[in-house]
Parts: C-alpha cells; sequence; structure tokens
C-alpha cells in the first residue's frame, strides 16, 4: 500500500494505533532536543513539541507527503513528567502518581497542505501503590523510554484507577483528533 502520511516517530504504539485506523504511513524518526523551557506551561510544551518534530520531519525530507508527529506528557499539577532517566526518577514519578489524578497530554502535529494542530487531555487516576508494586514493575523494564514511567496499554494498566478522555491519547496519538486532522488534509482512510 501506498505511503498517504510519514509518520515523524519511531514509537511501536503509534504505528499500531495508525494501523488500528487504516492510514498507510512511511516511519522518518526525527530526534530533536526535548528539554523544557524555563517556565514553560505544558500545554505550550507539548504543542513545541510536536510542531517541531513535524518541522524537522519536513525540512529533512521535504513535504511530498504530509507529515504527522506527536508528543505526550504526563502532567500532574503543573509538573511535567518526561522520560524517567533511571531507577530512582522512575520510582519518584511513580509515588507521585501513586493515589493522585494526573492529566496525560498528547499534541499532534500535521504538516501538509497548511499546518494543523490538536490536543487531547486526559485524565488519569492511579490507585494507591506499595513500594513493592513499584519495585516488580520497574524490573519488567516498562516504565523506560515511557513518558510519567508507565505504559498505561501494558502492566502499567494495573495501576488505573479511573480515566477520563481518550485512552488512545494516553498511549501515545489520539485517534479522533488523528482523524480529524487527516480529514481536514483530504486523506481518506
Amino acid at each position: 500500500m501506498t505511503a498517504q502520511i510519514i509518520l515523524a516517530s519511531a514509537s511501536p504504539r503509534r504505528k499500531e494505533l495508525l494501523d488500528q485506523i487504516g492510514v498507510a504511513y512511511r516511519i522518518v524518526a526525527v530526534d530533536i532536543d526535548e528539554s523544557v523551557r524555563i517556565g514553560e506551561l505544558p500545554l505550550v510544551y507539548v504543542q513545541r513539541m510536536a510542531a517541531e518534530k513535524s518541522a524537522a520531519c519536513v525540512a529533512k525530507w521535504g513535504n511530498h507527503l504530509p507529515v504527522l508527529a506527536a508528543d505526550t506528557t504526563v502532567v500532574l499539577g503543573d509538573v511535567i513528567m518526561g522520560k524517567p532517566k533511571d531507577k530512582q526518577d522512575a520510582l519518584s514519578m511513580l509515588r507521585q502518581l501513586s493515589g493522585a489524578t494526573h492529566q496525560v497530554y498528547t499534541s499532534i502535529s500535521l504538516r501538509g497542505n497548511e499546518h494543523s494542530q490538536m490536543v487531547s487531555i486526559t485524565e488519569v487516576t492511579f490507585k494507591p501503590l506499595t513500594d513493592a508494586e513499584l519495585e516488580r514493575y520497574w524490573h519488567t523494564g516498562e516504565p523506560l523510554d515511557k513518558a510519567g514511567s508507565y505504559a498505561i496499554q501494558g502492566l502499567g494498566a494495573l495501576f488505573v484507577e479511573s480515566i477520563k478522555g481518550s485512552f488512545s491519547g494516553v498511549v501515545g496519538l489520539p485517534l479522533f483528533e488523528t482523524g480529524q486532522l487527516l480529514i481536514k488534509q483530504g486523506i481518506q482512510f
């Protein structure tokens, strides 16, 4: 099948979600500086990251196909929880999320005939977690390379007491919003 878009991501979860809705894509991963700027609010950060990823992809490969990029971050209060640096960082994040409600922001950026963006914000509530649960979870390897140190589509689902919003957005690509942007660009699926 001929690619309809370029996916500016190497995330297997984003690939699975695009496969789920039948969009043909080509993968072109980009590497950008994902540092949070001083005083940057979570919404501004996640929108900037998605936009910079799609722009970097267009700059590198051109715009012969629309480019879709996304960024997901976990937010507790106004604190942005990125990917953990190490075990201590991962367990610290999970302890903060334990028994609390946090938000997951996922911004998508589509560059084609024009640049469009949408954001999904989902509330996720964790059950209280024990140190033993956190240790076991760390040793699965799942917290690595995940915003907030958990994967809702994996074993991390056992921690989720409730969710209000987009499950696919928490996974990394909100399908409703993605579909809206693709349709706006004239991409049929």
